[in-house]
């Protein structure tokens, strides 16, 4: 199979991907605020409850895995990424080692991880893992991102791309400028444009094949922190409109990170970009807390609360599918 059909079946009949590639750090801070201690135990618990979820095929054509999780067996004794596959789901891996302090830029960051990178891709093929996913962390102020940053950033991502393709594996290439300040819309439009830009022009430079690619990036919406929050309509219409100046129709797909934005928000402003039409890619989601969120509360790592747990994960996954359609409403209806 070619990266192009690769892509495109994971993103095929509407679906989306599961992030559930949460390092042991993050995934602790999130246990640790609902009550649940973090052990590799609960870990391997709390990602088997998500992968077996009832028709959970429905709506995830791919889940991205942190490197525990792959080495991990459900529990009915089956291997992570064999109970994905047998589900019809692409099974990918996270492969970046983080976004650590730039050196000399106070505030920004530059993701590491590129070192060894080949021979990992080359163990991960052999594990059965299809795509992968590199994050970058954008800091967003008035003054900031720099020049620097930018470009350091995206010739990381387009290096991981490269060695990905270069592995039989397709990049998701995620370069998130974050929205937390006051900043206005304007400004995160301006900020998304230009890492976009320059990720996509590091891509060509360094002869990643645009048709295997997926790109994850975040919406265009007002600074969390800001007075006036745009409401989905005018997200949506900021975030195509960056999109159509930056992402080439050689993509096969963008799919769309949740970020700080609650679980109403992130639906809602799916569900108005998707209102918009057929566009030059397929558009989807990439959700992490936007789907956990409430399964993992519910949860709270007792045995007797999967089933609840498992029924909140099928209808954010249903409020989710509906909104990538374009018929999600207010209130929980789609």
């Amino acid at each position: 199979m070619t990266l192009q059909e690769t892509a495109r079946e994971i993103l095929a009949d509407g679906r989306g991907i599961l992030a559930a590639d949460e390092s042991t750090g993050t995934i602790t801070k999130r246990f640790e605020a609902v009550g649940i201690s973090s052990t590799e135990e609960t870990r391997r618990r709390y990602r088997d409850l998500l992968f077996t979820t009832k028709d959970v095929e429905q709506y995830l054509g791919g889940v991205i895995l942190y490197d525990e999780t792959v080495r991990q067996d459900a529990l009915d004794g089956t291997g992570m990424v064999e109970t994905l596959r047998r589900r019809g789901i692409v099974p990918g891996i996270k492969v970046d080692a983080g976004a650590k302090d730039l050196a000399g830029f106070p505030a920004e960051k530059v993701t590491e991880g590129l070192d060894g990178l080949r021979e990992r891709f080359a163990e991960y093929a052999d594990l059965g893992l299809r795509f992968a996913k590199w994050r970058s962390v954008i800091t967003v102020s008035d003054t900031l991102p720099t020049a620097t940053a930018i470009d350091l950033n995206a010739h990381g991502q387009a290096r991981y791309a490269a060695l990905a393709q270069e592995a039989g594996l397709v990049p998701i290439v995620e370069p998130e400028s974050i929205m937390d300040g006051d900043h206005g819309i304007d400004r995160s439009a301006e900020v998304t444009e230009a890492v976009l830009a320059a990720v996509v022009e590091q891509l060509r430079r360094q002869r990643v094949a645009l048709e295997g690619v997926l790109v994850k990036t975040n919406m265009v919406v007002s600074g969390y922190g800001g007075p006036d929050q745009a409401g989905p309509d005018e997200v949506a219409d900021r975030t195509l409109e960056v999109l159509h100046r930056t992402i080439p129709a050689a993509v096969p797909g963008i799919v769309f990170l949740s970020g700080g934005q609650d679980d109403e928000q992130a639906t809602a402003n799916l569900d108005a970009i998707a209102r918009r039409g057929p566009q030059p890619w397929t558009v989807s989601f990439s959700y992490a807390r936007a789907l956990q969120g409430r399964p993992m509360s519910v949860w709270a790592g007792a045995e007797e609360n999967v089933a609840a747990a498992q029924d909140a994960f099928a209808e954010r996954l249903r409020l989710t599918g509906a909104a990538n359609r374009g018929e999600w409403s207010p209130g929980g209806a789609a």
